[in-house]
C-alpha cells in the first residue's frame, strides 16, 4: 500500500495524510506505511575486512567516524558553525570547491585528505603529496593554486604540503 501511495502522492502530502489519520483515529496504528527507504544495513566510514587483508588504510581511514576529536581531527577548521557564525553556507560551498580544485589540479598526487584551516582572513590548505613530479612542477602547482584560490576566495591562501617518496609510507594498516 505504501509503494502505491508514494507513486501518486508527494512526500509532504503523505505526511499530512498520516498526521490526519492519526488525529482522526487516535488508536489506529499505521505500521505498514513507510515513507523512507530501508537503511538498516547502511554504514558510512567503515571499511570491510578482506580475506587476505590486502586493503591499505591511511590513519584517517582507519579511525571510525565516531572517534573524531578523540583520536582524529576534523578535515575542515572554521568558526562558522558556532553560535551566530557568519557565512556558514558559503564556507561549506567554498570548502567543497577547494577540495575539488585541489584534487583536480594535483591529479593522482594527493595521498591524504585535503585539510582546510581558516584562521582570521587566511585559508591554509594542508595535505600529503606523492613525489612523482619534479620540484619545478611542484613549485609551479603550489603557486598556481595559491594565486587562483586567493583570487577566487578574496583572501590569502597558503598551501602547506608534505611530500612522500613512496605511497607505502602513508599506509597505517591493512584490513
Amino acid at each position: 500500500m505504501s509503494a502505491i501511495l508514494q507513486r501518486f502522492i508527494s512526500r509532504s502530502q503523505l505526511s499530512l495524510w498520516h498526521n490526519t489519520v492519526q488525529w482522526m483515529l487516535p488508536g489506529a496504528e499505521l505500521r505498514g506505511l513507510h515513507t523512507t527507504a530501508i537503511a538498516n544495513k547502511a554504514q558510512a566510514g567503515r571499511y570491510r575486512v578482506t580475506r587476505d587483508r590486502s586493503r591499505p588504510l591511511t590513519y584517517e581511514m582507519a579511525n571510525q567516524p565516531f572517534k573524531i576529536a578523540h583520536r582524529k581531527s576534523w578535515n575542515s577548521w572554521n568558526t562558522t558553525s558556532l553560535l551566530e557564525g557568519m557565512r556558514e553556507p558559503e564556507t561549506v560551498v567554498e570548502d567543497i570547491f577547494i577540495r575539488r580544485f585541489m584534487t583536480g589540479t594535483w591529479h593522482n598526487l594527493f595521498l591524504s585528505e585535503v585539510i582546510i584551516k581558516r584562521q582570521h582572513n587566511m585559508v591554509r590548505i594542508a595535505g600529503i603529496v606523492h613525489q612523482k613530479i619534479n620540484a619545478q612542477k611542484m613549485y609551479f602547482l603550489t603557486g598556481y593554486c595559491e594565486e587562483l584560490l586567493s583570487y577566487w576566495l578574496k583572501c590569502p591562501v597558503k598551501l602547506e604540503l608534505q611530500t612522500v617518496t613512496d605511497k607505502q609510507d602513508v599506509i597505517y594498516k591493512y584490513i
